[in-house]
């Protein structure tokens, strides 16, 4: 009898196994007419995303990006919402930050040439990743900045989104592990990941030199729950390290995460009336500790705190020969705390 259960039950993780769809992608060896499969990877992660927004069928599916270079020439929208908690999309690198082979070279690289679309009265707009389906995961991937510069004619400018997710009824958006590296003068990132809806988790990444590393959009219902901030490391961010508006949830929760060396380490909005704690943080050496988006200071009495150094020196490692390049430097000032790409 325990023989007979014990066969039912692989029999059950068998085919759980066997039920969920993966796609290979491999920028340098790969072919969109391929089959997907690890022997014959697509090239482009927009061929990924068309085969699973065309495939109803509910199950778990996972996109591995081999390293390279992946130039997005169109937005990547991933619009079939057929996901749940138990079965994801997983978009992921094939090597991530804490296998034994890892190293920063190795990070596939999602960067883009995709021609801005105006914004009436404001500007252009570029987004690199368009997510809108929930119970998605983003892991192991570096996003560069926009190949444009950030101003037009001085009133008018280009965002560059690397993520997005415009629904606000969408939850459950876990970006994880990924790095975000730009540069204020000729590539910039305007917000690494702006997410309407709940459940935007932040777990793990790096944010360096990003005009604002995310903003905790608003949702259909009027407030936004269960977002998150943990264990992320955010340098010389030249305009905000994190930004909550009005609707963002008093539930965010936000801990062991460094803020160092940026205009403004957090944002809330004028109209904002939600207070958080949070706790084992560094939000150190950056000219406001709390601003509007008006980019004035404001009172952190929003803010409760416990564990937070407001002062003391951020290094972070320039060398890319080592594994934690763009992370704090080994022993330094805040490394206890774990923040960045390892987990």
């Amino acid at each position: 009898m325990v023989k007979q259960l014990f066969l039912l039950l692989m029999m059950t993780i068998s085919s759980l196994f066997t039920s969920a769809e993966v796609l290979y992608v491999n920028a340098k060896t790969g072919n969109d007419k391929n089959t997907g499969s690890q022997s014959q990877p697509l090239k482009t992660l927009g061929e990924a995303a068309n085969r699973i927004n065309a495939n109803t069928e509910k199950k778990a599916t996972t996109i591995i990006l081999s390293e390279g270079v992946y130039a997005l020439t169109e937005t990547v929208l991933f619009n079939n919402n057929k996901f749940s908690a138990e079965n994801r999309l997983t978009i992921r690198a094939e090597i991530l930050p804490n296998d034994a082979n890892w190293n920063p070279q190795r990070m596939p690289i999602i960067t883009t040439i995709i021609a801005g679309k105006p914004t009436p009265g404001d500007g252009e707009e570029t987004r690199g990743l368009e997510i809108e389906t929930s119970h998605v995961t983003i892991q192991g991937l570096r996003f560069t900045g926009s190949q444009d510069y950030y101003y037009i004619d001085g009133k008018q400018n280009r965002r560059y989104y690397p993520i997005w997710r415009d629904g606000k009824n969408l939850e459950d958006l876990v970006v994880t592990q990924c790095l975000f590296a730009g540069n204020v003068d000729v590539l910039p990132i305007r917000v690494a990941v702006i997410a309407n809806g709940h459940g935007l988790v932040l777990d793990h990444c790096v944010f360096y030199n990003c005009q604002n590393p995310v903003v905790f959009w608003n949702a259909q219902d009027g407030t936004s729950y269960q977002n998150a901030m943990r264990y992320c490391l955010v340098y010389e961010a030249y305009y905000s390290g994190v930004w909550t508006t009005d609707q963002t949830g008093d539930d965010f929760e936000f801990h062991h995460n460094v803020i160092a060396n940026s205009r403004t380490a957090w944002i809330r909005d004028n109209n904002s009336t939600h207070h958080y704690q949070i706790h084992d943080c560094i939000l150190a050496n950056n000219m406001k500790t709390t601003g509007n988006g008006g980019d004035n200071a404001i009172n952190n009495d929003f803010l409760k705190m416990e564990n937070v150094q407001l002062s003391g020196i951020v290094e972070i490692e320039k060398d890319q020969s080592k594994n934690n390049y763009l992370q704090l430097k080994e022993g330094s000032f805040g490394s206890k705390l774990q923040a960045g790409l390892f987990k």
